[in-house]
């Protein structure tokens, strides 16, 4: 049976955000979705509602402040932007949502996010699905972002982009910027994954522009309960390049999980 969807508008950390709800299981921890660098609800499209069905569990979605219909970005991202929405943005959301131990489901960007968090939280997480993410700055990382900023000056990016997020410009700059900043090459959250003790899902295309399985190795080097899941094929979004793989997998972890528990 297909669940209706309740979007609620909330007020965290000082900025209103676009959230998504499907309401499941109370007794099974809800599932929390962490968009990509340029992501939103919206470019997630079905993978919410359907994982919300495999699964029979609470998901929830959310814009991030500069992102989708939330409160547009009006000033410059610094290097530890991820840190803030880990440290500060997301125990807020999830405590404004009432949920706990979650789990947190994040793709690039919002993996990077989601595993902060579970560095600084190592109790209060009940897994991690870990999507092309980050854990230090590679060059094809730089590369690929500098190509995407010549793409959003000389191609229809822009206008893609506008029907997902309130101010496409202010989005993907607030993205890129950051990316391309001298400052960000040191970033390195190698640190947190040690700091991990729930169960791991890593999930990687072999064709992903913006990163490698050096990032992966890093992650599995630190952490005692990782799996990983190397989508041939595959780019930057293994969700959409190769959506039932991906989906039967992650319903496979998230159920081992009641196994588990």
């Amino acid at each position: 049976m297909t669940r209706e969807p309740v979007a609620r508008a909330l007020i965290v950390d000082g900025k209103r955000l676009e959230t998504v709800r499907y309401d499941g299981d109370p007794a099974q921890p809800a599932i929390v979705l962490l968009h990509e660098g340029l992501g939103s609800v919206s470019l997630w499209r079905d993978l919410p509602q359907r994982l919300a069905e495999r699964t029979g569990r609470t998901m929830v979605a959310y814009s991030r402040y500069g992102y989708g219909r939330s409160e547009v970005l009006r000033e410059r991202r610094e290097p530890d932007y991820m840190h803030h929405e880990a440290e500060v943005v997301l125990p807020g959301l999830l405590a404004e949502m009432m949920i706990e131990r979650p789990v947190l489901f994040g793709h690039s960007d919002g993996a990077s996010i989601a595993l902060i968090y579970a560095g600084v939280h190592p109790t209060a997480v009940r897994a991690l699905v870990l999507e092309a993410p980050h854990v230090f700055v590679e060059d094809i990382s730089v590369r690929s972002i500098a190509e995407a900023k010549i793409a959003f000056a000389t191609t229809d990016l822009p206008s893609k982009l506008a029907r997902h997020h309130a101010d496409a410009d202010a989005t993907f700059a607030g993205w890129n910027d950051i990316w391309l900043d001298p400052r960000f090459r040191d970033w390195n959250i190698e640190p947190y994954a040690s700091r991990v003790r729930c169960p791991v899902l890593l999930i990687q295309g072999d064709a992903d522009q913006y990163g490698t399985i050096a990032q992966l190795d890093a992650i599995v080097a630190r952490t005692p309960n990782a799996q990983t899941l190397l989508v041939p094929g595959a780019g930057h979004n293994p969700h959409r390049d190769a959506p039932e793989l991906v989906l039967d997998r992650v319903a496979s972890f998230v159920e081992s999980l009641r196994t588990a528990s």
